[in-house]
């Protein structure tokens, strides 16, 4: 195989990216970069780049938004549609399968809901931002699971397991939160359209379409612009059109593998001059297996596929740096001793830990279900500091639930110093009480009854 320049830099580029914590690091990257324009002689640039209006569609039927509302309730749509992917894959197979699986991640996702909300609203009860108390609820799962692979064996598989399905239930409240506490007002006609497209979208699954450009024109052109309009915040269209998305695959593996072995055979028959140009007869076997490919895998997962390095990559990147362009002017300490900011980062750092693992104990003291296997009491206090890493959704909360500038821009450089001190705090307990007892338990196992 001849292998170009571009060949080699694609590669390394690939593999960099395939690192777990290359997501989280994109993300820090452009906190710092949009923390430092903002704060720039250039910061009305920010400004100007950011919430300079684009019109889209045509005379008398148009929507004409700043930047930073396309990203936020455009682009974010497509984050969301990758939320909702994984909710139906966690719902179907994963570890929200089932009561007996679910009942410790989702308790646990609960419990680090409610300790932080109710944390934030002891700071927030009587004041203007009480509406705000979901921004504390979530937790980035692109940073915690990239931050846990840091740590190595420290953290068993079947606790990231556990992590990742508690982020996913999480995920599910922060929606459930957007849905029915911070839709202002709503448009009845434009729900009721809404709810037409996705029951088209729905019937179009149980008839086995699988096409993804009719899901991806009506979910648009039809979910999409109906909620937006119906006064609904638009990225829900994201989730409420993944759970449409078809999860069943039109042939067997055997019978994929079956036709593997045929087609190669053939195609090795049809061989030639290696350097040569393919024959027609090549060309026809190779469509076929692209077609039959396509059978043998889910909708679902191929869509994840496409979609993850978009949204990872680019999405996200340019959310975090249209979002954290945090203009500080005077005292800092004044901005982070606000009732707003101080629940958050209580919330967060404290409040996480609290909620999930005291719901866990409490399920656990009750033998309704065990840790997670290769855990210990240990390392789910780790992984509840993890959890305060409240990033992404946190800062998407905020956006909504806060219309005042001040109290906008202290949320959110809350949000960041309350990531940054859970993540901090996260690895200091891994690397220093955690691998300690591991050390000690495993010194323990090996002396001599």
């Amino acid at each position: 195989m001849q292998i170009t320049p571009a060949d080699r830099f694609i590669n390394k580029i690939s593999k960099l990216f395939e690192k777990p914590y290359a997501k989280g690091m994109l993300l820090l990257l452009m906190v710092v970069i949009a923390l430092i324009w903002a704060n720039s002689p250039f910061h009305e640039s920010y400004e100007h780049c950011f919430h300079t209006n684009f019109r889209i569609g045509f005379e008398g039927f148009d929507i004409n938004r700043p930047l930073h509302v396309w990203i936020n309730d455009g682009l974010m749509a497509l984050f969301f549609f990758t939320v909702g992917l994984e909710i139906k894959k966690e719902l179907m197979e994963g570890e929200l399968s089932s009561a007996r699986k679910a009942i410790l991640p989702v308790v646990a996702a609960i419990g680090g809901m409610v300790a932080p909300a109710l944390i934030f609203l002891s700071f927030n009860y009587d004041n203007e931002a009480s509406k705000a108390w979901g921004i504390p609820m979530a937790t980035d799962i692109a940073f915690t699971l990239g931050l846990i692979t840091l740590v190595g064996g420290l953290v068993s598989e079947k606790l990231k397991v556990f992590l990742t399905a508690l982020a996913t239930a999480d995920d599910v409240g922060a929606v459930l939160v957007i849905a029915f506490f911070l839709t202002p007002a709503i448009h009845m006609q434009s729900l009721e359209a809404a709810a037409v497209y996705l029951g088209i979208m729905a019937l179009a699954n149980y008839l086995g379409v699988r096409n993804m450009w009719f899901y991806l024109i009506v979910g648009v052109l039809g979910l999409w612009i109906a909620l937006f309009l119906s006064g609904i915040h638009a990225t829900l269209a994201g989730v409420l059109g993944a759970l449409t998305i078809p999860a069943n695959r039109k042939i067997t593996e055997s019978e994929y593998r079956a036709s593997l072995q045929k087609w190669s055979g053939e195609f090795q028959e049809c061989c030639g001059d290696p350097m040569s140009l393919l024959s027609h007869r090549q060309e026809e076997i190779m469509s076929r297996i692209v077609i039959e490919t396509k059978r043998a895998s889910t909708p679902l997962q191929r869509v994840e596929a496409q979609l993850d390095p978009i949204v990872n990559y680019f999405i996200l990147p340019l959310f975090a740096l249209a979002n954290t362009g945090i203009r500080i002017e005077g005292d800092v300490f004044q901005m982070l001793s606000h009732p707003v900011s101080l629940g958050i980062i209580f919330g967060l750092v404290l409040g996480k830990i609290i909620g999930i693992v005291g719901f866990t104990w409490i399920l656990v003291k009750n033998k309704v279900s065990p840790l997670p296997e290769g855990s210990n009491w240990s390392s789910l206090t780790g992984v509840g500091m993890m959890a305060g890493i409240g990033f992404t959704m946190s800062l998407f909360i905020a956006e909504l639930a806060l219309e005042d500038e001040y109290l906008l821009s202290a949320a959110k450089l809350a949000i960041l110093l309350a990531s940054f001190i859970s993540a901090t705090l996260g690895l200091l307990w891994f690397n220093l009480v955690v691998r300690k007892l591991s050390a000690k338990s495993s010194m323990t196992a090996q002396a001599p009854a």
